[in-house]
């Protein structure tokens, strides 16, 4: 038998946002958002799109959604092209695959009780036969998300920024997705509450079979939470790993300095601590060859000149370990210490 095509696959996704300007506004320069990302995501599996803020991490969320739509790419549910489906083709697709943003607050409709918002999905799609029916399912997402079930009579204000996020998160589950794309869905939490919303994300992948691209620029949350991880820099991904794999023996330079900076249990653990020099280079006006090249502590003049793919840098047997480096091999660095 064949092997079933993965759930999400996005091949070469490229996302260009025209800049206009001078007399007649035509189009003056472009910035490369996403230029040329690739990646696959198995049914029940996390991927965690990880990088600093303008990476083009959460443009490849919203052009995966439509929400945008792609520049060029191809991109893939269940082994169905869904990138350049016309938008009457487009409501199936949206009831597989759901959302969760990064403002629970502004994500949710002021005006809605949380009855009334976990419905409306549902309501969309048919997916209830009759009030009873529907009141039955919001029932069992309030318990899923952890809410008193007595919470649908109130309104998104009368919440907690946590319990606005676990609103968010029942939303999307409503109408029975394949796939969750968490877009930065801790980043605006408190510390407290940050852990307990990925604690509840865990535990659904896990009872659920969840299927979820986890966005977010915190490794130190993606360690806990994901199967595998790919690292963004300025549109493009530098390198893709299963967890243990990437934060034991990451192959990039860009992800070893992103590991270095992760705060550790213990303060009297001793690890070299990875400065990069100079700013971001602009997505406008992308440096040529090797786009981390001129930040980074082991460029040589092939770096400048030729771009690097993503090529296989390492393998457990199980997972391919890609990097896109012209180096076959980095200093060692100590590792950052492992959750158990």
């Amino acid at each position: 038998m064949s092997k079933p095509p993965p759930l999400l696959e996005v091949n070469a996704l490229k996302k260009h946002f025209p800049i206009r300007g001078g007399f007649l506004g035509g189009i003056t320069a472009k910035v490369y958002a996403v230029d040329g990302v690739s990646f696959a995501i198995e049914r029940g599996e996390t991927l965690s799109l990880v990088g600093e803020s303008g990476c083009g991490k959460s443009t490849v969320g919203r052009t995966i959604l439509r929400l945008t739509p792609p520049t060029d790419g191809e991109v893939y549910l269940d082994g169905q092209r869904v990138d350049n489906l016309p938008a009457v083709k487009l409501r199936p697709m949206r009831r597989r695959m759901q959302v969760v943003f990064q403002d629970p607050f502004s994500s949710l409709n002021p005006r809605m009780t949380v009855r009334d918002i976990l419905a409306e999905p549902m309501t969309n799609f048919g997916l209830a036969q009759n009030r009873s029916e529907l009141d039955d399912r919001i029932a069992e997402l309030m318990d899923k998300v952890r809410l008193p079930r007595d919470a649908g009579r109130r309104h998104p204000h009368e919440f907690s920024g946590g319990q606005r996020q676990r609103i968010g998160i029942a939303r999307a589950l409503a109408p029975g997705p394949d796939i969750i794309i968490c877009d930065e869905a801790v980043s605006a939490l408190d510390v407290s509450v940050k852990a307990q919303i990925v604690n509840l994300l865990a535990d659904l992948q896990h009872d659920l079979g969840l299927t979820m691209l986890f966005i977010s620029h915190d490794l130190a949350i993606v360690e806990h939470l994901t199967h595998r991880v790919a690292v963004m820099y300025l549109g493009k991904i530098v390198e893709i790993a299963d967890r243990r794999s990437l934060f034991a023996a990451s192959r990039h330079p860009y992800t070893r300095a992103l590991l270095s900076a992760v705060p550790v249990p213990d303060p009297t653990a001793k690890r070299q601590r990875i400065i990069l020099k100079g700013d971001v280079p602009s997505p406008i006006n992308p440096p040529s060859g090797c786009r981390f090249h001129t930040r980074c502590p082991f460029a040589f003049d092939r770096c400048r000149t030729e771009e690097p793919v993503l090529r296989q840098a390492a393998t457990d047997g199980t997972r391919t370990h890609l990097a896109a480096c012209h180096l076959d091999s980095l200093p060692e660095i100590n590792p950052v210490p492992q959750a158990a």
